[in-house]
């Protein structure tokens, strides 16, 4: 027997407005029946199920996400996210075009943009 992960359940401050920030950042909707001021938010395409709850963010993730741009450069997608409402929080981009770029959500919950499969393309070990 094994189990399946449902979702992955992400803390926050207001559960619908974080879901509406990664909602524009996936391009996938919050779920029909969420509204603002529930407690909870889904992002069903993703998996991903906001839980408002009291306590504040008072250290680093231990789980994060890693986004890949589908139609962007990584660092297009860099730029559009931190439009978004996201901040950068570590550059990890190299000068040969390597590495990520690490973000925190408005609430500061980090997450990284790695690079496209497109840049990753032929690239011996990507």
């Amino acid at each position: 027997m094994t189990s399946a992960v449902r979702h992955v359940t992400i803390d926050s401050a207001d559960a619908y407005r974080l879901a509406s920030f990664w909602s524009r950042v996936l391009g996938l909707p919050v779920h029909e029946d969420d509204r603002p001021g529930d407690e909870d938010a889904l992002i069903e395409g993703a998996g991903l199920l906001f839980v408002t709850v009291p306590d504040p963010k008072a250290v680093k993730n231990r789980v994060h996400l890693d986004l890949q741009p589908t139609d962007l450069s990584r660092d297009e997608e860099v730029e559009r996210v931190l439009a978004l409402g996201a901040t950068l929080i570590d550059d990890r981009r190299t000068p040969d075009g390597k590495g990520w770029a690490v973000l925190a959500d408005p609430e500061g919950n980090e997450f990284c943009v790695e690079r496209s499969a497109a840049e990753r393309a032929g690239e011996p070990g990507a």
